[in-house]
């Protein structure tokens, strides 16, 4: 076999180098003029032109150095290569602007060109035998028998080898189009449904009108946004006689003894099953479908749920939106218009003081931070508080609504994030807005303060004034003056109309994605599809930047796709560097195939675990919390190795109990954490301050003195500068309030030039697309 092979490489030579001795020299190569590369097809106008790819996704694969198969027969029948002349042909190969447009015909864009050529270039340096017809070739050109344009399909070859999706581009583009996501769900397509449309503010009955058809059905799901809405109509269903069944993310919940599943199920709207028959669907806050990083799977429930009748409920600004979206399924749309059911004003005047208090006062606040100041000032005042924020459990949620909304207990005011937007019955009688701006994260990743949307505000003061509660009338307001206008233009405006939904990529579609880019990452497989992505204009696709933390985390743990994949859906607060370096654990130890037991999540959270002595103490608590949870949601997708869940849940619910004790502390919690802080003390801790002096003293107590008669312009934060300084005598609150006024001004007018900056720039930019459009 060798000797034939030497044989038939030597006719070739020879063959070869006869053609070129009578041929005249070649021309400079086009893309027409290359066997085996056929020019690309012209498009015609109706034809559809995908996106553009980003390149700089593709991720170079590293190519093997073996020895060619053949030996030395290509420096046997030629000569051996001088890597000096080679680097020269190489170079010079690299710029002709002939071989750049014929590797752009071929998906290679200036970016991977570069990048294929430096690692074509190093296998042909650093290779100490090459393949015997590429040696020829080469060996030809540097002879002056060859031209250098032949170098390109081997250029190409190696190309396609770092770059694997080059070859299997048009398939990757298939499988990421995202243009009909209504023909994913046969199962739904195959029945006409009846959409029902329950439209209307906070507090108008348009989700119990929707829950009295769930419950006379004969099978029904409900499917929402929150653990806590799940668990109202798990509890409200099974009371009124109609078994059902509870299924969140980190819980399954069955009325039967026995565990049969019932007609009736109450869910996590990401839980919700698409290939189950059901006679009545209810989705609840609709107008969600929209959210950035959730939507997939309000799109998921509406498009895919086998139900006789979809009841949808959420705000009116969806209607038309979800109309057009079911003309795409061929189902009609019937719409029951809400009015609220009690009336709410705002008020004309801010509350400015704390000591201006009533009992069924809600203060919203949109940090942590702000909830644990406006607590400690209130019950300075003598007051009790109730507390709530996001990342509280929900039984500690539940239990502080409770304490809240008890008649007889003393506690008459609450302090909340916006988490009591939906999920909880208030009996609030007036919303104040401690501020209007909230923390967020914009398209780029970067933090900023942005100001409440109209839809926000209004889901937020609805919770005043609630049919079932004892105040039939609300009221909103403002802690500060200078907000209270600026309330009221933004409840004034019309809510933004729901316009597009969103959409995600399943497992399936990534692992199709990784049996044709088997070396990629799973986070760079996202990015890819992402990028080759096609959506219809009615959708979008859900930021991934939470998957995409989580894959790149655990990229270094050997996990099959699958499960890494499953890993990365996780619901965890990547914030909490407990949360992640718990996460972190459970993936490591699931990799090495040895289960989670329940001694092992014991050790790791040093179980057991006592009340908390301060703030840190009450956050490590609740991230702990939210480990158990991770726990119990990976226990359902992975039972075998995960399999104490019940001996879990119940250290979780005593876990709950002792967040519930530091909650009702808080304030001692408070006091406990500003005592170890460096900025409080004695007074020689006190930075640019030496020992107390007797005048010193003197005017600190006038200050005291003088701020403890002051009401007007009271701020709720304590640990403020202008505090601090009118505490130790250096500002008196009379200027405190003059700086307080300019500064006011000064912000509104810092916030005009920034509004015409934006607006400049819009009007810059829409002023060159009108100036370069055809």
């Amino acid at each position: 076999m060798a000797l034939n092979r030497c044989v038939d490489l030597l006719r070739r030579r020879c063959c070869s180098l006869l053609r070129r001795a009578v041929a005249p020299p070649p021309a400079p190569l086009s893309s027409a003029s290359v066997p085996g590369f056929a020019p690309p097809l012209s498009r015609s106008s109706s034809d559809r032109t995908p996106r553009a790819l980003d390149t700089s996704l593709f991720v170079p694969v590293a190519v093997r150095n073996d020895e060619a198969r053949d030996g030395a027969v290509g420096a046997e029948l030629t000569q051996p290569l001088d890597k000096g002349e080679i680097l020269k042909v190489l170079n010079k190969f690299y710029k002709r602007k002939e071989m750049q447009k014929l590797a752009a015909d071929q998906g290679l864009d200036a970016r991977l060109f570069h990048q294929a050529f430096i690692s074509f270039r190093k296998y042909i340096l650093e290779m100490n035998i090459l393949s015997a017809d590429l040696h020829i070739i080469l060996s030809d050109i540097c002879c002056g028998a060859g031209h250098i344009d032949d170098i390109f399909p081997y250029f190409m070859r190696h190309a396609k080898q770092i770059f694997p999706m080059l070859d299997c581009m048009d398939d990757l583009r298939k499988i990421s189009d995202l243009r009909v996501p209504a023909n994913w769900y046969p199962e739904a397509r195959a029945i006409q449904r009846k959409i029902v449309f329950h439209a209307g503010p906070t507090n108008s009955g348009k989700t119990y009108h929707a829950i009295q058809r769930y419950l006379e059905a004969k099978s029904g799901v409900y499917c929402g946004p929150l653990k806590l809405l799940a668990h109202e109509i798990f509890e409200k269903s099974n009371a009124a006689g109609v078994p059902c069944d509870l299924v969140t993310g980190e819980e399954r919940t069955f009325v039967d003894p026995e565990g049969k599943q019932s007609n009736h199920v109450a869910c996590t709207i990401e839980m919700c099953s698409v290939t189950t028959p059901y006679e009545v669907a209810v989705i609840d806050e609709i107008q969600m479908i929209r959210d950035p990083s959730r939507g997939w799977a309000w799109t998921r429930a509406l498009m895919g749920l086998c139900a006789e009748e979809i009841h949808v409920c959420g705000e009116a600004a969806a209607i038309n939106f979800i109309t057009e979206l079911m003309f795409t399924t061929g189902e009609e749309v019937e719409v029951h218009n809400y009015k609220r059911l009690t009336p709410f004003s705002i008020s004309d005047q801010a509350v400015e003081n704390l000591d201006n208090l009533e009992p069924g006062d809600c203060i919203v606040c949109f940090s942590k931070n702000d909830i644990y100041s406006v607590n400690r000032q209130i019950e300075i005042r003598g007051l009790e508080c109730a507390v709530i924020y996001g990342s509280l459990p929900p039984g500690t949620k539940l239990a502080q609504a409770k304490k809240f909304n008890d008649p007889d207990d003393p506690c008459k005011i609450l302090v909340a994030t916006d988490a009591i937007g939906m999920g909880l019955n208030l009996s609030i009688r007036r919303i104040i807005f401690n501020s209007l701006v909230k923390p967020s994260v914009n398209e780029k990743g970067e933090k900023e303060l942005v100001t409440i949307s109209t839809s926000q505000a209004l889901q937020i003061a609805g919770r005043a004034g609630r049919f079932s509660s004892v105040f039939k009338e609300g009221m909103v307001t403002t802690m500060h003056r200078d907000d209270l206008p600026v309330l009221k233009e933004i409840l004034s405006r019309p809510v933004d109309p729901v316009e597009t939904a969103g959409l995600h990529p399943t497992a399936e579609q990534i692992e199709m994605f990784a049996y044709h880019l088997p070396d990629a990452t799973l986070s760079n497989l996202i990015d890819i599809f992402v990028s080759l992505s096609q959506v219809d204009g009615l959708y979008f696709v859900c930021n991934i930047d939470d998957f995409k933390f989580l894959a790149d985390m655990i990229q270094h743990i050997p996990l099959n796709l699958r499960s890494r994949y499953v890993f990365c859906t996780a619901p965890i607060n990547k914030k909490q560097p407990f949360v992640c370096t718990s996460f972190l654990k459970f993936a490591r130890q699931f990799s090495r195939d040895e289960p989670l037991t329940f001694d092992w999540v014991c050790r790791h959270i040093k179980w057991p675990l006592v009340a908390p002595k301060n703030i840190k103490d009450l956050v490590h608590l609740e991230a702990v919390h939210d480990v158990l949870d991770l726990y119990l949601w990976l226990s359902y997708r992975f039972m075998d190795m995960f399999p104490d869940a019940n001996l879990v849940r119940e250290i979780q619910q005593e876990l709950d109990g002792i967040i519930q004790v530091g909650v009702r502390n808080i304030t001692r919690l408070i006091r406990a954490t500003e005592a170890q802080s460096p900025s409080s003390g004695s007074e020689s801790k006190t930075p640019g301050l030496g020992p107390q002096s007797p005048s010193l003293a003197l005017r600190r107590a006038r200050a005291s003195k003088s701020q403890a008669n002051m009401k007007e312009g009271n701020r709720t934060t304590e640990h403020s500068l202008g505090s601090r300084l009118v505490q130790e005598g250096l500002l008196t609150p009379e200027l405190l309030q003059q700086l307080r006024k300019e500064l006011v001004k000064m912000s509104g007018e810092w916030e005009s030039v920034r509004v015409a900056s934006i607006i400049l720039k819009k009007k810059k930019k829409h002023t060159n697309i009108f100036k370069f459009s055809p």
